[in-house]
């Protein structure tokens, strides 16, 4: 069985759902959710939870996501 855990791309620790965020994509227009992802090293992430296949990308509000 293959190992799907997710690994923050900084620090390399296994990554943990930290839950949805609705917001709206530029690209599109769409409101749509986000995946937020945190390592035990705080770094928090995030990438569209439609898009899996995209790349993570930085979280710019992590302290308003608690």
């Amino acid at each position: 069985m293959a190992d799907d855990t997710q690994l923050c791309p900084e620090c390399s620790q296994p990554l943990k759902s930290g839950g949805l965020v609705l917001s709206k994509r530029d690209d599109d227009g769409r409101r749509t959710c986000r995946s937020l992802w945190r390592c035990i090293d705080r770094h928090t992430w995030w990438q569209w939870a439609d898009r899996p296949e995209e790349a993570l990308e930085v979280c710019p509000v992590p302290e308003l996501l608690r």
